[in-house]
């Protein structure tokens, strides 16, 4: 029998909690509110009221019915307190795991943005100052504005190509292993003339036993004019009179082509060039030996390093037509460092483009409007020679007198007229 008066239930204050109960058994434990127990420092905890029949005055409260609370009962007597709605067993999953602070996942688009960000900043700044330090590095020399009566510009670029045979700056025991000899001076190895246009680059040898007549010139150091007097000579040769700005002024002089830019580089570098790039690889067709240059190939493709480079574009006793022969090796070996110098695996690698700029711009010699954007264009041109771009070809013959060759004046002169308007080259060397 219900000993509390009708209808009341609840503690003293007044706080319904229920109807109360006829029923002998204490009152079903009641809902109660989700608590965090894991408040943080200097927060208030919020404690549920507990039943009555638990609480430390149970004997003070007498014993409740449960009147719409038999949902709690479920997890109630076996410790699942804080209810059955929100969590696995009343661990983790609760009130209480809502209530922990959460990291922020990461914002990755964000931090994509910045790397990528970060890193063409680097790529900016470092190729700027490889740009200047490269840049400083050339041996401006050659003053094409003392070459007298030049012919008018063309269409595209023209640069002239020398390979000297310059020992500047070898030991004695290099000049035995390259077999460059000791000869004081020097002169030129090979010439050839690079035109860059919008038809594909074309690549022409000049042999140095072309025959050419003298033109009047300035002296490069003197400054004297000399008087043109009909004399005939070999190409090379007005490279030993005068240097580059006379082998310049013979040259236009005697094709009407204007020279644009002058590239030339002696024994050393061009060795040291093929060395920092780790050879070059070269497919030679036939083998051949030739003990004045140093040359002993057998045939097949294989990698040259810098002394077996040398003397592959310098050999000349081993053919039977020694000066041709030769310029179309020279031809064939510059393509194909070019084309394996220009390449990303050269450029975008510090550990090979550093020594490849040290190696060669220390030791190439340019006109003084040359910037280093112009030897680029001049590289990534003669890349595109080998890559079928383009055409290379010796310039046309006719005979020879001695031991000149003679050049095809109407076929040189048809040539000109092509690369000047820029048109395509159908002049063929035969």
């Amino acid at each position: 029998m219900n000993e509390w008066p009708n209808g009341w239930s609840g503690d003293q204050s007044g706080n319904q909690y229920g109807r109360g109960s006829g029923s002998s058994q204490p009152e079903g434990a009641r809902a109660m509110p989700q608590v965090r127990r894991d408040a943080g420092p200097g927060r208030p905890r919020s404690e549920p009221p507990l039943p009555p029949h638990l609480s430390p005055n149970r004997g003070s409260v007498p014993p409740q019915q449960s009147q719409g609370y038999d949902s709690y009962n479920s997890g109630y007597n076996t410790g699942q307190v804080y209810g059955d709605g929100g969590g696995r067993g009343g661990h983790g999953g609760g009130p209480a795991a809502a209530g922990r602070g959460s990291r922020p996942a990461p914002n990755w688009g964000r931090r994509i943005k910045w790397t990528v960000l970060t890193l063409v900043t680097v790529f900016l700044v470092t190729s700027i100052a490889t740009y200047f330090w490269a840049d400083g590095q050339m041996r401006r020399e050659v003053d094409l504005s003392k070459v007298i009566d030049r012919p008018a510009a063309g269409d595209g670029t023209n640069y002239l190509i020398v390979g000297s045979d310059s020992r500047e700056g070898m030991t004695d025991e290099q000049k035995k292993v390259l077999h460059t000899g000791s000869a004081e001076g020097k002169r030129t190895d090979s010439m050839m003339i690079l035109h860059d246009g919008s038809n594909g680059p074309t690549l022409i040898s000049l042999p140095r036993d072309s025959d050419v007549v003298v033109p009047s010139f300035v002296g490069s150091q003197s400054g004297k004019k000399f008087p043109a007097q009909g004399r005939h000579t070999k190409l090379n040769a007005t490279y030993a009179m005068d240097g580059p700005e006379l082998l310049v002024r013979t040259i236009e002089a005697s094709t009407h082509l204007r020279i644009d830019h002058y590239v030339e580089i002696g024994f050393a570098g061009f060795a040291n060039i093929v060395d920092a790039i780790g050879g070059v690889e070269l497919d030679i067709p036939k083998a051949f030996k030739d003990k004045d240059a140093g040359a002993d190939f057998q045939a097949g493709t294989q990698t040259l390093d810098g002394q077996q480079a040398l003397a592959f574009v310098r050999t000349r006793h081993a053919f039977a037509a020694s000066d041709l022969e030769r310029t179309k090796n020279q031809q064939k070996f510059l393509a194909a460092l070019a084309h394996q110098t220009a390449t990303p695996s050269t450029l975008l690698n510090p550990f090979k483009l550093y020594p490849t700029l040290s190696a060669g711009l220390n030791t190439v010699i340019t006109d003084k409007d040359m910037s280093l954007w112009d030897l680029g264009q001049m590289f990534f041109a003669m890349k595109g020679v080998t890559n079928g771009e383009g055409k290379s070809m010796n310039m046309p013959l006719s005979g020879n007198i001695g031991n000149n060759l003679l050049w095809n004046k109407t076929k040189v002169a048809q040539l000109v007229q092509q690369l000047n308007n820029d048109e395509k080259v159908t002049v063929t060397s035969d």
